[in-house]
């Protein structure tokens, strides 16, 4: 039997225009498996989990459509779809390839308070405890944002949002497994470059950091299949 949406109630802002919020909130759900891949989407239930009519949860479906994360089948329903190896190794590759670009600028200015910040980012992963995943990765979400501002590529940034949402979503399924130790120490390999000055070790730690979805994919297909779409088998 299919899953359905739980029918959990979320609240939204009625101050603040609604169809951004709903995108953002349904998509967050889809990138930390609250709604899991291949589970089917009412427009109705989706509409009274947040107190709204079904209009801007048919507008946000395209968008989410339009961004790879459901599907939509004409006469069957809207699907959260299935994670695609491919999308994940594309989102990886274009990230990497602007994020090194990124931090290679930041160090080359080394500016003293971006360090501060950075260094200030990772001090509070340290502390997050191991049984609050999400929080972690918050923080390294603000982290990897905090780089881009200050090399002044906010737009790139927001760009990058859409393309990793695959990216996140692998890295959601294995939050409670998280390697934070080695995240840590990756992020202070980029700190410590970033305040010295280093560009070209900034972008080769920045590079490092990023690969590492390489070699954990394959164990998380094996772990999740179910989650994959079909045809994708670990790779030797």
């Amino acid at each position: 039997m299919r899953q359905t949406a739980p029918a959990q109630q979320h609240t939204l802002e009625v101050a603040a225009p609604i169809g951004p919020q709903l995108l953002r909130s349904l998509r967050e759900r889809i990138i930390r498996t609250e709604l899991v891949p291949g589970m089917r989407l009412s427009e109705q239930e989706i509409a009274e989990t947040y107190t709204l009519s079904r209009q801007p949860v048919r507008e946000a479906f395209i968008r989410l459509a339009e961004e790879g994360l459901v599907e939509i089948r004409p006469q069957r329903g809207t699907f959260v779809r299935k994670i695609s190896e491919a999308d994940v190794m594309d989102a990886r590759f274009v990230r990497e390839a602007i994020e090194a670009d990124i931090v290679r600028l930041v160090a080359e200015t080394a500016d003293a308070h971006v360090a501060a910040d950075l260094r200030d980012l990772v001090a509070r992963q340290v502390e997050v405890p191991d049984g609050d995943p999400a929080q972690f990765l918050q923080l390294d979400e603000t982290f990897h944002r905090t780089l881009a501002d200050a090399a002044g590529k906010g737009r790139a940034w927001k760009i990058l949002e859409n393309i990793k949402a695959q990216m996140d979503r692998v890295r959601y399924l294995t939050a409670s497994e998280f390697p934070k130790q080695l995240l840590i120490e990756q992020h202070l390999a980029i700190v410590d470059a970033v305040e010295r000055g280093e560009g070209e070790i900034a972008e080769a730690a920045m590079r490092e950091h990023l690969r590492k979805v390489l070699s954990d994919l394959p164990t998380i297909i094996g772990a999740y299949p179910d989650f994959f779409e079909p045809g994708q088998q670990p790779i030797e």
